[in-house]
């Protein structure tokens, strides 16, 4: 009578036990072979981080300003020349219903700045001088970082808030009595400098005057070149629509209305499409990165093939050296999967501080390349594991 045998099996820790061994075996090809999945994972896992961060930070920007801005400005005439928004358009957009709050700009054409009366007049630097009213940074959503904004007081008087980029510009780090830039031929003290606007770029490279004063020594027409404008978040689409009969009912053709979050909306588009390109850059360092393991796995089963004949001698099944060998491919792809991650996180967490943004990293992402090193593991070892499991023992002794 014979008795049946079963064949023994692997358990988990086993499997891991003797697929570390194997790996331990030769540790800088595991480990040039796991960087090339490292690579992948992690500039995968950097792009997606990185891009989501972007997108957090956006979205608190527009929770912060509120997306319910809308900007009015001058269009062309029939003739093609510059039209201008008559001087009442201030006040019919204020008596409209869900206008919130309506403030406005004018653009000083003839008017210059520059640090000191002695520098070349055709040297201005591209700073924008612009009449303002005192409620502009609370429309806007921005502030005075240094100093003080315009008053009713000071409006009438040659004084100037300067925006972040314009007082980088001139080299003014602070206001005060004694800071004075040459402005449209006179001299104005610096009383303020405004920080950045996201929802009114042109204000961060603009020296901002009083209406008065603008009116008094600059020579401004007092025809508003932008109107700001807020409504109730409902009503913003509709506001959109009357805004052009309500700001210049005889020529409502002439007047070209936007809403400024729409192109921070824009941009992050724009953005998606270059993060594509990256994760094709990275999905390509991961192809290369699963070759890498399958040849290491490869050329493993060659060297080892003395080892695999003695297990399938002493009793090891076909199926025991493929889940071996699958094993030590899944454990490679791990470790670099693993490296890929952590640097991914890192280098999002380390740009995004640079940058002052959240770090926001999705759910998915990490899992996702998990599930991608198991998936390039599994790919480039089954070959290996099942070229290994076919060798005989007797040819694996007589070719080692």
């Amino acid at each position: 009578m014979t008795d049946d045998v079963t064949p023994a099996r692997l358990s988990g820790r086993d499997l891991f036990r003797v697929a570390a061994a194997g790996l331990r075996s030769r540790p800088l090809r595991v480990v040039l072979s796991a960087l090339g999945i490292a690579v992948g994972i992690g500039a995968m896992v950097a792009v997606l981080g990185i891009a989501a961060s972007s997108r957090a930070q956006l979205d608190a920007t527009l929770s912060r300003l509120g997306t319910n801005l809308l900007t009015v400005a001058p269009g062309k005439t029939l003739s093609g020349e510059n039209a201008k928004l008559p001087l009442t358009a201030l006040g019919m957009t204020a008596r409209v219903g869900p206008v919130q709050m309506v403030s406005a700009t004018s653009r000083v054409s003839d008017a210059r700045v520059y640090r000191t009366d002695q520098i070349d007049p055709d040297r201005s630097g591209g700073i924008t001088v612009l009449a303002a009213h005192d409620d502009l940074p609370r429309t806007v959503g921005t502030s005075v970082v240094d100093g003080v904004w315009l008053n009713q007081a000071t409006a009438s008087y040659p004084t100037t808030v300067l925006g972040r980029e314009a007082a980088r510009s001139l080299g003014v780090g602070r206001a005060g009595p004694d800071a004075r830039v040459w402005l449209g031929g006179h001299w104005f003290t610096v009383i303020g400098i405004l920080d950045a606007a996201p929802l009114a770029t042109e204000l961060d490279n603009s020296a901002l005057v009083g209406w008065p004063v603008a009116r008094r020594l600059l020579g401004s027409d007092g025809h508003a070149t932008t109107l700001y404008v807020r409504a109730t978040d409902d009503s913003v689409a509709a506001v959109r629509e009357v805004l052009p009969r309500t700001v210049n009912p005889a020529n409502p053709e002439q007047v070209t209305v936007s809403r400024p979050s729409d192109a921070l909306l824009a941009r992050v588009a724009a953005t998606a499409t270059f993060t594509g390109l990256l994760l094709g850059v990275g999905a390509v360092a991961l192809l290369v990165g699963g070759i890498g393991v399958a040849n290491t796995m490869v050329i493993s089963v060659l060297e080892r093939r003395g080892e695999i004949g003695l297990r399938r001698a002493l009793g090891a099944t076909r199926g025991h050296i493929s889940i071996q060998f699958l094993g030590e491919a899944l454990l490679l792809s791990a470790l670099g999967g693993v490296a890929g991650l952590l640097v991914g996180v890192a280098g999002t967490a380390g740009y995004a501080a640079t940058r002052g943004w959240p770090v926001a990293i999705p759910g998915y992402v990490p899992l996702g390349g998990l599930a991608t090193t198991v998936v390039i593991g599994t790919l480039a070892g089954l070959y290996p594991a099942l070229r290994a499991a076919r060798l005989s023992p007797t040819e694996a002794l007589l070719a080692n």
